[in-house]
């Protein structure tokens, strides 16, 4: 299904930046639900800090064909996993297509956007494009208020536009700090998972007949989006 707008442009990019992780390329990268990703974590709570008509940012009314002062429906909420903030979500829709084609958006409360975005056969998604923010972009503002500790100099952030009878929403997901420690944390347990059970095979099986050791936990890619080769294909280079 085509879409006419475009979350894409200077500075939000299909291809991930070179010098992120290979979990930051992921997840930056993963079509569907990101609700749904993080479910595979733990138990998703959804959090609402703001609601109300507002202006775009710079950096959101081109995508949305909009006039620079023209007002929007805006909803941000914060994802959290088993109790911790790992996602900062900033939704924006056209005043009048938020209580039109977009009206149910207003009406969610606590319920992930998710719920409405794909169970609609009709809703069309642009590309996926990501980038790096700082304390110069509102989203950075608003995204370490929820960081414990000091804040890095930068977050990681995607944003997509969807369109549903030619209305758009563009939704901006800022990842957390505390999502890459709670991965971090995953990949070392499995990978230390893997060594002894290794090791208690050891005293049974030769040297010889050991079974080479994953060095890095179990991969990602049973949930890597595949909606973006090109990006999928930078990342492979990079790696």
């Amino acid at each position: 299904m085509s879409i006419r707008f475009d979350a894409a442009d200077a500075h939000w990019r299909v291809a991930p930046l070179a010098g992120l992780s290979a979990d930051q390329k992921d997840w930056l990268t993963r079509g569907g639900s990101l609700t749904a990703h993080l479910r595979a974590l733990g138990a998703v709570a959804v959090r609402v800090t703001r609601e109300g008509v507002a202006l775009p940012w710079a950096d959101e009314h081109a995508a949305l064909g909009l006039a620079p002062r023209a007002p929007v429906w805006v909803r941000e909420v914060v994802l959290s996993v088993d109790g911790v903030p790992f996602v900062a979500a900033h939704s924006v829709a056209p005043l009048a297509a938020s209580v039109g084609v977009w009206q149910a958006t207003r009406r969610l409360r606590t319920r992930p956007l998710a719920e409405l975005l794909y169970s609609d056969s009709s809703v069309a998604r642009s590309s996926l494009v990501s980038r790096r923010l700082t304390a110069r972009h509102p989203l950075y503002r608003l995204a370490v208020r929820e960081v414990a500790g000091r804040p890095p100099h930068a977050l990681v952030a995607r944003r997509s536009v969807f369109e549903r009878q030619g209305a758009p929403l563009m939704v901006t997901e800022c990842m957390l700090p505390a999502l890459w420690a709670h991965l971090a944390a995953l990949a070392a347990s499995s990978a230390w998972s893997d060594s002894a059970e290794v090791g208690e095979r050891s005293a049974a099986v030769p040297r010889a007949a050991h079974p080479r050791v994953r060095e890095h936990g179990r991969s990602l890619e049973h949930t890597a989006s595949l909606a973006h080769p090109a990006a999928r294909a930078s990342d492979e280079r990079s790696r």
